[in-house]
């Protein structure tokens, strides 16, 4: 994301968090707009990543997603396990890596997509081919706006058939199936620890109607 006056970047999610943008170096908020600390056992909330690299490509190759990047960051903070690694309370982005633009070419630049969010437009990869006058920015230039800590980086060259790199890691590699699926973890999550509450009621009244009683 670049911001309207084009002196800052930026990112978004590729799921519930896209309405929100968070810079470089960021904590994570609630975007239901609740005040608890993130992220919440009771909550989707904070950022989400995956313990492994291949399946947040894997992601990449969903429609959805075939314009997102791919971010190497380092978190701290509060966390949680999810099903595919962790979601966190801060992180700092270290590298962004580039996929291919739509044509299937390696992106060179990051151009203007036409569409954005109060106050940022949405940057895509896109190559050299297909830039024409399109506005764009060169990835030396987003690292600079990111406060110089942030490496933007080429898809790795590879030998293999042509894959779409990127995704920001928020959800499983099966689209909208892989959403439900964790919505459905995180209702079952929930209900555990509800359980777990009940049965701690249950043993405690039952330890109270079980002590004796004086004369």
């Amino acid at each position: 994301m670049l911001s309207a006056d084009g002196t800052a970047t930026g990112f978004s999610g590729v799921t519930l968090g896209r309405a929100h943008v968070y810079r470089a170096i960021d904590d994570a908020i609630c975007v239901h707009g609740s005040r608890h600390s993130c992220p919440s056992r009771w909550c989707d909330c904070g950022f989400y990543c995956f313990n492994d690299a291949g399946a947040a490509r894997d992601l990449a190759c969903e429609p959805d997603y075939r314009g997102a990047v791919l971010l190497e960051v380092a978190v701290s903070g509060r966390y949680r396990r999810y099903e595919r690694g962790l979601r966190y309370s801060r992180q700092r982005v270290r590298t962004v890596e580039l996929g291919r633009c739509e044509c299937g070419r390696s992106a060179a630049v990051l151009g203007d997509s036409g569409t954005g969010s109060l106050g940022w437009r949405k940057l895509l990869p896109i190559c050299s081919n297909c830039v024409g006058d399109r506005p764009a920015m060169t990835a030396d230039g987003f690292g600079r706006l990111s406060g110089g800590t942030v490496t933007v980086t080429a898809e790795p060259t590879t030998a293999g058939p042509v894959a779409p790199l990127g995704g920001l890691a928020h959800t499983e590699s099966s689209g909208a199936v892989a959403v439900l699926g964790a919505e459905l973890a995180l209702m079952q999550a929930r209900l555990d620890e509800v359980q777990q509450r009940l049965d701690d009621l249950t043993r405690s009244r039952d330890a109270e109607r079980q002590e004796p009683e004086g004369d």
